[in-house]
């Protein structure tokens, strides 16, 4: 694993096609902003693992039926 110390407004890059960055340090969250192109599955662990836990691949979509947006909705921890 790497690990990186960053600043507010710094950024990660990830091969050529993805950007990290770090857009707000709140107590002992950290809010990151991931810009991918569409063709890259970017999920929270948490729903990783409910949609299958790597059994779905970055590059598969989700097919009519699939309650994928339920999965998506959570509190937002910075409201």
């Amino acid at each position: 694993m790497l690990v990186l110390t960053r600043k507010v407004g710094q950024r990660i890059r990830v091969g050529e096609d993805v950007v990290i960055t770090l857009v707000r340090i709140q107590g002992d969250k950290v809010r990151v902003g991931i810009d991918a192109p569409p063709h890259i599955a970017i999920h929270r662990e948490e729903v990783h693992q409910r949609l299958g836990g790597g059994g779905r691949r970055s590059d598969d979509q989700p097919k009519p039926g699939d309650d994928e947006a339920a999965l998506l909705r959570a509190p937002d921890p910075w409201a």
